[in-house]
């Protein structure tokens, strides 16, 4: 789970695995795989970065067969 916050600036957490994608127009939006939206008061690249900090975090998945 990523940390974002409501334009009230509330903290809140999301699962970045169920972002379909990142709108900026001008606020930031995530768009869920449901199709529920999130207006967030982060930057778009600070999402993204902390997109990537958590998969990161995950480590690499290895397969073995």
């Amino acid at each position: 789970m990523i940390k974002v916050n409501r334009l009230d600036g509330t903290e809140y957490y999301v699962n970045p695995h169920h972002i379909e994608y990142i709108e900026i127009r001008p606020d930031t939006v995530l768009v869920m795989l449901s199709g529920k939206t999130h207006i967030v008061r982060d930057q778009a690249d600070d999402v993204l970065e902390r997109i990537r900090v958590y998969r990161n975090r995950l480590g690499p998945h290895v397969v073995q067969e």
